[in-house]
């Protein structure tokens, strides 16, 4: 948005999620609905095991709430879980003999591990987990429990008696013709308990009762015989539940949701949802917004079915939490990659974010009010009062990987206390322990990040390089930076800046002679072979 002379104009603290949120609470107005309470939504399929994506929805979804609660309004998230979606595929790396449950709602699968309840909980349970790690506010609804309350019934009625309507916008929609024929609803078989085998072909409206056969079902697996049973399902229970075409318009009546984004994969079935909760139900439909899908190093889509799937329990173990917000909320739209060095540059971008924040509290253009913003979000709102201790986590896993395995941290904290760095407080301890996990896993250091580096200033490094080969000591070493670049008419702050750049990828870093020292000059070797022209 921009003012009348064409300058941007921040709104909240200049993020999308500000922006986001400026847009519903106008809408919401020229809609002339309540204000009270703003609720916003995030749908999880506990089909299979949870990846970045599938908390991507919840972290987007409360980051709006926030900032709707930041202008002031009361809102909530619902974190909607479907947990009597059928298993159509199991998921890679867990037991074959889930092959028998197939099609059963995953509520009623076995937790193949066996600690819980349903195979549908344990999927749950690593969600809250993440969530709740994250430290993200929410307020978690089974979808099994809907039903089985009767929380859907009035929409389900409605569905229900409008279906052939229902069914030929789906038709025109999608090109989708199946529930011209059959109601969007899959009864649970009570002679299979299988949940899409059975069509439902009547609705009885004065006993709530839809009438459907198991007749056997095509799924992208192949095809699912029916067992021949014809039943009863009542609407006020969990013996069946609305197809996705029309079950998210129930929720968002039901509940009042104002907001809730998608992924780019289900835009025909949100566009559908849009016209049943706008036409049948009568509630219009949350704003939405779209984003792109999240792939793997290869840039395949990540995929709870086959495999590539990137945790975020995964990420806790490299990584902090705020540092997974980041990416998350960086941006709303496009396509992001997501392999282990993301999680790296990810931890430095918190930490560059975090300087910004201190350094620049009373700028008021629109980058760096919005780069604050961004960092704000990164914290749920609720920043550090003081920088913290920046330990660069390239430098952790550098010392990790010279370090004797069996005392790794000890060695570590030893480096950095004779760098100058203070290693008392919690968060360095963290760090230099996410950098042991990422050596421990993947068994090797960072690579450097390419810089720009001026001609005369890598002819400085690389001189102080030849002091490190001839065996000067730390000491010695620091002060042929001064030396060295001094004799070249060079400042050596320059210098120092750009060292540092070649090795951490920042402008700044620890006592630099004893970490040039105690990388050697093998390894510098290594990284400067990269500037060689």
């Amino acid at each position: 948005m921009r003012d009348n002379t064409g300058t941007k104009k921040v709104i909240g603290r200049g993020t999308w999620m500000d922006m986001v949120a400026h847009r519903i609470v106008q809408r919401e107005r020229d809609l002339g609905r309540n204000l009270e309470l703003i609720r916003t939504e995030s749908g999880f399929g506990a089909s299979g095991i949870p990846h970045i994506g599938s908390m991507a929805d919840a972290v987007r979804a409360h980051a709006v709430t926030l900032a709707l609660r930041d202008m002031g309004y009361s809102s909530e998230l619902i974190v909607f879980c479907d947990d009597m979606d059928g298993l159509r595929k199991v998921p890679s790396n867990l037991p074959h003999w889930l092959t028998e449950y197939l099609l059963r709602p995953v509520s009623d699968v076995p937790d193949p591990l066996g600690n819980f309840s349903s195979f549908a909980e344990r999927m749950t349970s690593m969600l809250r987990e993440a969530l709740d790690e994250a430290g993200l506010d929410y307020r978690f609804m089974s979808g099994r429990e809907a039903y089985k309350t009767g929380l859907l019934e009035e929409q389900i009625r409605k569905v229900l008696l409008n279906w052939q309507r229902i069914g030929e916008v789906i038709r025109e929609m999608t090109g989708q013709e199946k529930f011209t024929k059959v109601l969007p609803y899959f009864p649970i078989c009570k002679g299979c308990g299988r949940i899409y085998t059975a069509e439902a072909h009547d609705f009885d409206e004065e006993r709530g009762l839809v009438r459907y056969k198991c007749v056997g079902a095509q799924l992208k697996s192949g095809w699912f015989d029916g067992c021949g049973y014809e039943g009863e399902a009542r609407i006020n229970s969990d013996d069946g539940k609305l197809a996705w075409k029309t079950e998210f318009a129930a929720r968002w009546a039901a509940l009042d949701v104002r907001f809730e984004s998608y992924g780019k994969d289900i835009a025909d079935s949100v566009k559908v949802n849009d016209w049943v909760s706008e036409n049948v139900l009568g509630h219009p439909h949350p704003y939405h917004v779209r984003y792109e899908m999240f792939l793997d190093a290869v840039g395949r889509k990540i995929s709870k079915s086959t495999g590539n799937v990137f945790t975020p329990q995964m990420w806790y173990r490299y990584a902090s939490p705020p540092s997974l917000t980041l990416f998350l909320l960086k941006r709303s739209v496009g396509t992001r990659r997501i392999s282990t060095p993301t999680i790296i540059k990810m931890m430095d971008e918190l930490d560059k974010l975090e300087e910004l924040y201190f350094r620049a509290k009373h700028a008021n253009d629109f980058k760096t009010v919005r780069l604050r913003g961004l960092y704000e979000y990164a914290h749920l709102l609720r920043p550090k009062n003081k920088q913290s201790v920046r330990v660069p986590y390239r430098l952790l896993v550098d010392l990790v990987s010279m370090a004797p395995t069996e005392r790794r941290e000890e060695f570590v904290i030893e480096r950095l206390r004779r760098y100058g760095y203070d290693t008392s407080s919690e968060d360095v301890k963290k760090r230099v322990w996410y950098a042991v996990n990422y050596v421990k896993d993947f068994g090797m250091a960072l690579g450097p990040t390419r810089v720009e580096v001026p001609e005369e200033v890598m002819a400085v490094m690389r001189e102080v390089v030849e002091a490190v080969r001839r065996g000067a000591g730390p000491e010695e070493i620091q002060s042929e930076v001064f030396n060295r670049s001094r004799a070249r008419g060079i400042n050596p702050a320059e210098t120092f800046r750009h060292f540092y750049r070649v090795l951490l990828n920042r402008d700044s870093g620890p006592r630099l002679g004893p970490y040039l020292y105690d990388l050697g000059a093998v390894r510098l070797d290594e990284i400067l072979a990269r500037y060689s022209s």
